[in-house]
């Protein structure tokens, strides 16, 4: 047993959620479900982006005051949920919530102690999209790479972070894996960005040009903290940082694992400027940054601000919450953005799990029913029939080691595989051939006769749906629980049950 302590990105909320966020939600959730199923002691913490220029310009749009568009938005993506079943255990809303100011100002004076805060006074390329400067060489055509639109030209003086201090060992952490990025393409994009040289960077923003949103620099009430700064903080102020150290300790000091999932938009951010700040303040590392790709819709990214949008609350009714959530697992790759339509995840739910896993068990459970009365066989030990337990034993070892990897495709894929194997071994074996010769007392296909020949496919079989069931829990957690019911739990008598799966093309 482990300390694994887990977090989401806080995504800004001037739109509605769309799928792309319920990407990263349902990763995290499924990564957090894994390790409390094998005795991880676990805090799975999300949240929203509050203190962000952009809300407020999309609150003016609204003709809404600042805080209470941004109140309502925020808790459109934390109503995510219910339609998503997720089960985190926290959630910042950095405006609102009362750990996280304290937690903040208490950052940046540990920066500020360490001599790595300064003000100057700066001219630059701003992107409210971003929220972030750039540099001319990072903006082809003039343009801002992520949301194809030119960046302000910015003057003003503001507070700076030391960035450049910790360019070495930013290096040495990444390079040696104490600091993992996964995928491996993503670390090397990471060591490439600090090779080119770390430039100090803006933490703070006039009052004026954040219009008086955000929480104010310590000692500077001209000057809001960054939104970056202050997002980023929410990783440590959740579990006490600044209000309670004891939560603190045991959540982020002591944990054995602290994972970040992320999109690949905001890598930088996550893998160089926050390791810089908690280096500064003298605070453990994240041990893991976990970088997921982007979801497209006709090769568009989906975005709430641009480009096509998806409403995952949409799709779950009209789909379902198993379809969706199998959907993001099992057909969005590690590397490579993936194009969302409604075509493929009918392909795949209907393909994996009505055809595949929920074909297997309903024909289990039936023939059961069937040749049982729905009581479950006892295998005899001595029956010499070819079995499906180590097929249970390697889908097991490699859904574990997928897991660990970070790799929920190859996880998911090893379920299916499983599943593959028992519908093989139905039709190898022939179950309703063995029921004709045990009632006829002849041999069966493979010249075993009487009860134990069938029992002991049967057997194999609702061992194997189980073994299914609990696999999917992390993955599917409502699709488990109504599999582990149609297979009468781990009793002796399966009830009479409708598919779990039912087919939607």
């Amino acid at each position: 047993m482990g300390r694994y302590y887990l977090t989401t990105a806080i995504p800004y909320v001037n739109g509605a959620p769309h799928v792309g966020h319920a990407l990263e939600l349902v990763q995290a959730d499924t990564l957090a479900r894994y390790h409390r199923g094998i005795g991880d002691e676990v805090r799975a913490q999300t949240g929203t982006d509050d203190n962000a220029l952009k809300n407020v310009l999309s609150a003016r749009a609204a003709g809404l005051d600042t805080a209470e568009y941004v109140d309502l938005v925020s808790r459109r993506f934390l109503d995510l949920a219910g339609p998503l079943s997720l089960s985190f255990d926290d959630s910042v809303r950095t405006a609102f919530d009362p750990r996280h100011r304290p937690g903040v100002e208490k950052l940046w004076n540990a920066c500020l102690e360490r001599g790595d805060l300064y003000r100057r006074s700066y001219t630059g390329l701003y992107c409210t999209g971003c929220e972030q400067f750039h540099s001319p060489e990072e903006l082809p055509d003039g343009l801002c790479p992520e949301h194809r639109s030119a960046p302000e030209e910015v003057a003003e003086e503001n507070w700076f972070f030391r960035l450049s201090r910790y360019q070495d060992r930013l290096y040495d952490l990444v390079s040696s894996g104490e600091l993992r990025v996964e995928p491996g393409f993503r670390r090397r994009e990471v060591l490439s960005f600090i090779r080119s040289g770390l430039e100090d960077f803006s933490v703070s923003r006039s009052v004026e040009r954040a219009p008086g949103w955000g929480i104010p620099v310590p000692g500077d009430p001209g000057q809001v903290v960054y939104v970056w700064y202050d997002a980023l903080a929410n990783y440590v102020t959740g579990p006490g940082y600044g209000t309670d150290p004891e939560g603190y300790d045991h959540w982020w000091t002591r944990a054995d694992q602290r994972v970040h999932v992320i999109g690949k938009g905001i890598l930088r951010f996550h893998a160089v400027y926050w390791p810089a700040l908690l280096l500064s303040a003298g605070l453990p590392l994240p041990t893991t940054v976990l970088v997921h790709e982007y979801l497209t819709a006709d090769g568009e990214k989906i975005s709430k601000s641009a480009g096509a949008s998806v409403d995952p609350v949409a799709v779950t009714e009209a789909f379902g919450t198993d379809a969706l959530r199998w959907w993001l697992l099992r057909d969005v790759g590690r590397s490579g953005d993936t194009d969302y339509t409604e075509a493929r995840l009918v392909v795949r739910h209907d393909e994996d799990l009505a055809n595949t896993i929920g074909n297997l068990v309903n024909r289990t459970v039936s023939m059961v029913a069937r040749y049982r009365s729905g009581v479950v066989p006892r295998v005899a030990d001595e029956s010499g029939e070819p079995s499906l337990a180590r097929a249970r034993v390697r889908a097991a070892e490699q859904v574990d080691a997928a897991v660990r990897a970070f790799d929920l495709r190859a996880a998911t894929g090893a379920v299916v595989a499983l599943a593959d194997e028992g519908n093989r071994y139905v039709a190898d074996h022939e179950p309703w051939a063995l029921a004709r010769a045990e009632r006829a007392g002849e041999p069966g296909k493979r010249g075993r006769t009487g009860p134990e020949a069938l029992d002991t496919v049967l057997g194999e079989l609702v061992a194997t749906g189980r073994e299914l069931a609990r696999l999917l829990r992390p993955f599917l957690p409502d699709a488990s629980a109504r599999l582990t019911e149609q297979l009468g739990g781990d009793g002796g008598q399966l009830p009479p049950a409708a598919p779990v799966f039912r087919r939607l093309g």
